[in-house]
C-alpha cells in the first residue's frame, strides 16, 4: 500500500512477475486461472491510476460475502455456446462449461463478469455498450419530481413507484431481523438467517431495478428533453448520528428518511436516463420547486398544505403537490430561471417567502 514517504508502489508488470513466483510457490494458488488473476491485477492497477488522477476514490479491500466475483476478458471470454432457446453455456477457465439462463439476446461482447450476491445467486454479465434510445422528435419536455411517498411524479400528471416488499414479506423480514438479533455470532443458525434476509432484500432490489429500467426506457422513448432536480443524494442520505461530543438529533427519524430515499431509486433512475438518453437529460436547481405555484409563480411554504395537496395562497390554484413541482421542473432551465411568459413572482414584484434550502430539498 503506497503512503507518503514510501517509494512508488509496484505496477501491473511488477505484480504480474510476483504472481508467477507465487503460483510456483503455492500450489493452491496455481489451481486458479492465471488469466483471471492477471485481470484482477490489471483492475487494481487501473483503480490506483484513477485514484492518483483524482477522478475516483481510494480502492478498498474486498470483503468475503460482499465482493465475490471475477472477470474474464479476451479470447477466453468468447467461448460461449447456445444450448437451447433459453439456455447457453460459457467456458469458465479452470472450471469448464457452465450453463446459464439468458435474460436477453447476446450481442458483441469482449468480456464478462461472474458474481455471487449475498442471497447465494450466481450471475453472469456480458459487457456490452448498448446504443442510446433515439429521441421521438416531438419536442416534448417533461419534468420529473422525485419524492418519498411518490418516487416519480411527471409533469403530465403520471405517478409511479417501485414495487417494494409485500406486506407478508415485510412481516417475515421483521421476524427474521429479530431472530438474527437473538442468534449467536458465528453460529450456523445466524448464517442461515442472514441468507434468508439477503434473499428478501435481493427480491426488493430486483423489483426496484426492474422499475427503474422500465421507467427510464419509457421516458427516453416518449420525450425529447427530460428535466430532473439536481439533488445531492449522498449528502441528503448522510447519517445524523454525529459524534459523542456532539450527538445528532432525530437520528432514528433521519435514518428512516434515508432508507425511504434509497428505496425510491432516485440516483439509479437519473443514471439510467443519462445512459439511455445522453444529452437529453437536464438537471435544474431543486430550490423552491415544491413551494412555487406553477400558475402564478408565487413562492410560499404555506401553499404546500400537505404531502399531496398544493393550494396557492396568492391565486388559489389547486393541484397535486408532486405534479405542481414536476411542472415547475419542466418549466425551469439549467440556470434555474423559469420560462418567460408564465408570470414569474419576481417579475410581478410579489414578495417571495424564503425557506431554508435543506428543508426545500427534503420537502421535494
Amino acid at each position: 500500500m503506497w503512503r507518503q514517504g514510501r517509494p512508488a508502489s509496484p505496477g501491473y508488470n511488477a505484480q504480474s512477475a510476483q504472481l508467477t513466483e507465487a503460483r510456483a510457490a503455492y500450489p493452491w494458488l496455481a489451481e486458479g486461472s492465471q488469466t483471471v488473476q492477471q485481470q484482477a491485477l490489471r483492475d487494481l492497477d487501473q483503480a490506483w491510476r484513477h485514484f492518483f488522477g483524482g477522478t475516483h476514490g481510494r480502492p478498498t479491500w474486498r470483503k468475503q460475502g460482499q465482493h465475490e466475483g471475477f472477470r474474464v476478458v479476451g479470447a477466453p471470454a468468447l467461448r460461449v455456446r447456445q444450448d437451447s432457446a433459453r439456455w447457453s453455456s460459457v467456458h469458465v477457465p479452470k472450471v469448464g462449461w457452465v450453463r446459464f439462463r439468458r435474460s436477453r439476446d447476446l450481442a458483441s461482447w469482449r468480456s464478462y463478469r461472474v458474481t455471487l450476491d449475498r442471497a447465494g445467486r450466481w450471475h453472469i454479465a456480458f459487457v456490452v455498450i448498448p446504443d442510446p434510445i433515439p429521441a421521438p422528435g416531438t419536442g416534448e419536455i417533461v419534468g420529473v419530481d422525485r419524492g418519498v411517498a411518490v418516487a416519480c411524479a411527471l409533469s403530465t400528471g403520471e405517478m409511479t413507484c417501485p414495487a417494494g416488499l409485500r406486506p407478508k414479506e415485510a412481516e417475515r423480514l421483521l421476524r427474521l431481523q429479530r431472530r438474527l438479533a437473538r442468534s449467536q455470532r458465528g453460529s450456523k443458525r445466524r448464517a442461515k438467517v442472514r441468507v434468508q434476509i439477503a434473499r428478501l432484500r435481493a427480491r426488493e432490489t430486483d423489483r426496484r431495478k426492474d422499475w427503474v429500467e422500465k421507467t427510464s426506457t419509457d421516458l427516453a422513448r416518449r420525450f425529447d428533453v427530460i428535466r430532473v432536480e439536481d439533488l445531492n443524494i449522498r449528502a441528503m442520505t448522510r447519517s445524523a448520528r454525529g459524534t459523542r461530543a456532539k450527538p445528532g438529533r432525530n437520528v432514528r427519524q433521519k435514518a428512516g428518511l434515508n432508507r425511504a430515499i434509497l428505496a425510491s431509486g432516485w440516483g439509479l433512475l437519473v443514471t439510467r436516463l443519462e445512459q439511455k438518453a445522453p444529452g437529453r437529460v437536464e438537471k435544474v436547481p431543486a430550490a423552491y420547486t415544491s413551494q412555487r405555484c406553477h400558475a402564478c409563480g408565487h413562492t410560499a411554504a404555506e401553499s404546500r398544505k400537505s404531502q399531496a395537496t398544493f393550494h396557492c395562497v396568492a391565486c388559489g390554484h389547486r393541484d397535486n403537490a408532486d405534479t405542481n413541482a414536476a411542472k415547475n421542473i419542466a418549466c425551469s432551465t439549467a440556470a434555474g430561471h423559469a420560462v418567460a411568459g408564465r408570470g414569474d413572482a419576481v417579475a410581478q414584484g410579489r414578495s417571495v417567502k424564503r425557506q431554508p434550502r435543506l428543508a426545500a430539498a427534503f420537502g421535494a
